[in-house]
């Protein structure tokens, strides 16, 4: 044994994700609900017993841990026993070469099997790959926990009925659209987290990128996951200046540009510039593209607002117009084309479609106080305030609301 217990949620994602595919590899996909309870009743009996002293081997003790808690569940049920028996002949016993795999994309491809809807992709591997509670990816989509809850039991239940729902060797890509949303959201929930606080789960974010970097090595010549990963070194390389030493958000246009992560915007830009040539660009490229523009500008200024709204509306076009958020991010390039109250009559034709879009109010508010109109700045600024649940978000939108009004938010 050795010091105490791992330091860090990510350390403990990262366990759970590495044992929770073991024991798939071990016992069978078939078997995914089983193995995912074993894994979680390991790590209740693990942040009892490493309080003071950890394993030498704390991945080992917890598969090793996890296997005995699924046998104790098989055990008492002859059906699923001879599930059980079955399932290891087919997926043999991890061999210690095998143990030094990572197999963190076998349970993402599991999570993501097609005959899976959307929802239930989303939702399965943001709670067994990326370790969110249910109320946390609750939050995110903005529905009822329960909601959720049932959408994983029901994507949980659905791989049990489908036998062996991970891909034949050579065809992992066939999943690579739902792969990639996937990895997508857990990157802007790292980024935008709908937790409250912290303003940014560094954990969840540095999660994203190494997913999403085991995805290229293995997909290398797909232009949408070498943008996917550019866009998320290119975000990642901003977040130093993103909140201020308060805890608030800082708008992109009052960010210190010297403390962006400079090797990591090189990178990002290097992977756009490797993947452009003859692509026939999908929507994470396209971001990625926008993103190295800002990343390659030394102010606001100077930054090629034509060329980002172009790429906008190829995004638009791209997406079929569903999406309302990138629909948003396009008027916020307009307004520094075309002008901030063309920007204004354009939020007020995508309010009529979605009511409720997250930040509208808060660019919206924004775009007010620039054309001088602090009365309706103000009431838009607390607007978005009640839709807001990021502390680093309420902080920025008081701040701004306090500066037109003097008001106490």
């Amino acid at each position: 044994m050795s010091g105490g217990p791992p330091d860090g949620e990510g350390l403990w994602r990262d366990l759970t994700r590495q044992a929770l595919a073991r024991l798939v590899r071990t016992y069978g996909s078939t078997r995914f609900d089983l193995c995912e309870d074993a894994v979680q009743e390991a790590l209740l009996q693990a942040h009892r017993q490493w309080r003071t002293e950890s394993p030498d081997d704390p991945l080992g003790w917890l598969t090793a841990t996890a296997r005995r808690r699924y046998a104790d569940h098989a055990r008492g049920d002859a059906r699923r026993r001879h599930r059980e028996t079955r399932a290891a002949s087919l997926h043999p016993p991890v061999t210690p070469e095998a143990a030094e795999r990572d197999d963190s994309l076998l349970v993402l491809q599991l999570c993501c099997h097609p005959d899976l809807p959307r929802s239930g992709q989303v939702a399965l591997t943001l709670r067994a790959v990326a370790g969110l509670t249910t109320a946390r990816i609750a939050n995110v989509y903005q529905v009822p926990e329960a909601t959720i809850a049932q959408r994983i039991t029901r994507a949980k239940r659905r791989i049990a009925e489908l036998g062996r729902p991970l891909p034949p060797p050579g065809h992992a890509g066939e999943r690579i659209t739902a792969v990639l949303d996937v990895l997508y959201v857990m990157c802007t929930e790292a980024h935008h987290t709908t937790a409250g606080a912290p303003p940014r789960d560094a954990d969840l974010a540095t999660e994203a990128i190494r997913l999403t970097r085991l995805l290229h090595r293995s997909l290398p010549d797909s232009t949408e996951v070498t943008g996917l990963l550019a866009l998320m070194l290119l975000t990642e390389a901003r977040q130093p200046a993103r909140v201020g030493p308060h805890g608030h958000l800082v708008p992109l246009d009052e960010q210190d540009r010297t403390l962006w992560d400079r090797e990591r915007i090189e990178e990002g830009i290097a992977l756009v510039e490797r993947a452009t040539p003859g692509a026939d660009p999908g929507p994470y490229l396209l971001q990625a593209c926008i993103a190295a523009l800002h990343a390659e500008a030394p102010d606001v200024a100077t930054t090629d607002w034509d060329e980002i709204l172009a790429l906008y509306r190829i995004l638009e076009l791209v997406t079929g117009h569903g999406n309302p958020t990138i629909t948003l991010n396009r008027i916020v390039a307009q307004a520094m084309v075309d002008g901030r109250e063309t920007a204004l009559a354009e939020i007020d034709v995508l309010e009529t479609d979605h009511p409720r879009l997250p930040r509208l109010d808060a660019v919206r508010a924004h775009l007010l106080e620039q054309v001088g109109r602090p009365d309706e700045a103000a009431t838009a600024y607390r607007r978005a305030l009640a839709d807001t649940v990021s502390l680093a978000e309420r902080h920025h939108l008081r701040h701004r609301l306090r500066r037109i009004s003097g008001a106490a938010g």
